[in-house]
């Protein structure tokens, strides 16, 4: 079982595709060299500049000509940097991508992947370091992919490319280096979340980066006698219903944790689905709704961080008389 960065299990999983399919092709900005984070690394040389495409600064012209190749066949990777680069290129996403098939009975479908890296960026201020999955999840036609280990990015990225339909693949800005275990020919289906911690006293849904911080908010609370259940939802729209309502009609409580702005993000939707099926307690944690600043005070203000992951564990387990002070007695 080969230990692989989330950027080579990406990459490794991207060769495999286009050795598979002569039809899967990559196109972008600075493919051609491997990708600002080494997520193409060492493709040009194998596949050549036919199937690894770089292209000008111009994210519009890269999803749009991505649409034509969808329609007429192919089957794209675009690389679009980061999801706030992306925003050039919303008319082709929105306004194409999204609902040509709707549009044409089912008769034109655009099997592209667009990968758009997502989330804080370590000193990259307000234009580099927004989290924009929720707008994604609000359009009709898309899918929309969080992967947060090196594992789920080999195997989420395989599935996204077999799709058959335009997937936002959202990997994050910081996890590029985070090493783990791919199995080789791991393989996982779209709209499938993962149980990373099993419990039963509180549900905790999250994805992409605030995982990590989420375990060990779990981990900590265990200590204090707070069983808490992680689920890592992994696709964002389809999201999987059944296992978080299966977990929640367990626990009674869910929080949801995500680093994007709590304001109108997609914890709210989950949130909602399960007050509404289950009458349960739920609360919900994300970012203020600020920009995000350069300087690390500023930056900070904006993490979802551990602590705070604990603290609202803590404020949602005092329902029923389940907070760690209670639980130490």
């Amino acid at each position: 079982m080969p230990r692989l960065t989330y950027a080579q299990a990406a990459c490794a999983a991207l060769a495999e595709a286009m050795r598979a399919d002569a039809r899967v092709v990559a196109l972008g900005e600075d493919v051609g060299r491997g990708g600002i984070f080494a997520q193409y690394r060492g493709l040009a040389q194998e596949f050549g500049p036919q199937r690894v495409i770089d292209t000008p600064i111009s994210e519009a012209t890269i999803m749009g000509a991505a649409v034509g190749m969808a329609l007429n066949g192919l089957k794209p990777v675009v690389e679009m940097r980061v999801v706030d680069f992306a925003l050039c290129a919303m008319d082709e996403i929105v306004n194409q991508a999204a609902k040509a098939r709707y549009m044409f009975g089912g008769q034109g479908r655009v099997p592209l992947v667009a990968r758009m890296p997502n989330g804080l960026w370590g000193a990259s201020a307000a234009q580099h370091s927004q989290s924009l999955e929720a707008w994604f999840a609000h359009l009709p036609g898309v899918v929309v992919v969080t992967p947060s280990t090196p594992a789920d990015n080999y195997a989420l990225l395989h599935a996204a490319i077999a799709s058959g339909d335009p997937v936002v693949y959202m990997e994050h800005k910081e996890l590029w280096g985070l090493e783990g275990e791919v199995p080789d020919g791991l393989r996982v289906r779209l709209g499938e979340a993962a149980v990373r911690r099993p419990g039963s006293d509180l549900t905790l849904v999250t994805w992409s980066s605030t995982l990590h911080r989420a375990l060990e908010a779990a981990d900590a609370a265990a200590q204090a006698g707070i069983s808490v259940e992680v689920i890592d939802l992994r696709t964002i729209w389809p999201w999987d219903r059944e296992t978080v309502l299966a977990s929640c009609a367990k626990t009674k409580r869910l929080l949801v944790a995500h680093e994007a702005i709590q304001a109108a993000g997609f914890g709210a939707e989950i949130a909602a689905t399960a007050a509404e099926t289950l009458g349960i307690a739920v609360r919900r944690l994300g970012a203020p709704r600020v920009p995000v600043g350069y300087s690390k005070p500023l930056e900070d203000e904006a993490r979802v961080g551990t602590d705070r992951i604990l603290a609202a564990i803590d404020a949602l387990a005092a329902v029923g008389g389940r907070h760690r002070s209670a639980a130490r007695g």
